[in-house]
């Protein structure tokens, strides 16, 4: 991530098809010692393409990736969900009585209750 990070700079800095020493002069700069092999395919990879191109062809990939919590939102919203609720509902239902039946059973585990005769 660092070689494109490095090439996008030398991309945003002026210089059209970054070369090696580019992007090694920018990881150099901030203590990173740079690999030709990596920075060999980050240059291959993105010759002959612009920049602006490789991002917005970015931006479309991440849109399609689910992002958490936007699937919960976007079915609570929608109005032909119908009994999206009752679900979460019955859940929590359930949730409490399991409960109830955790104290009973800690009663009788003890061998008497606190209110038994």
């Amino acid at each position: 991530m660092r070689y494109v990070a490095a090439y996008l700079l030398a991309a945003l800095g002026g210089k059209e098809n970054p070369s090696a020493s580019d992007i090694k002069k920018i990881l150099e700069s901030v203590g990173i010692e740079a690999e030709a092999t990596r920075m060999d395919k980050v240059i291959s990879e993105l010759a002959g393409k612009k920049v602006e191109d490789v991002i917005a062809q970015g931006y479309s990939k991440l849109a399609s990736v689910p992002a958490g919590g936007a699937v919960a939102v976007a079915t609570s919203a929608a109005p032909s969900a119908g009994g999206a609720a009752a679900p979460a509902a019955a859940a929590a239902e359930e949730k409490k009585e399991e409960k109830k039946d955790d104290s009973e059973e800690s009663d009788a585990d003890m061998g008497f209750g606190l209110f038994d005769d």
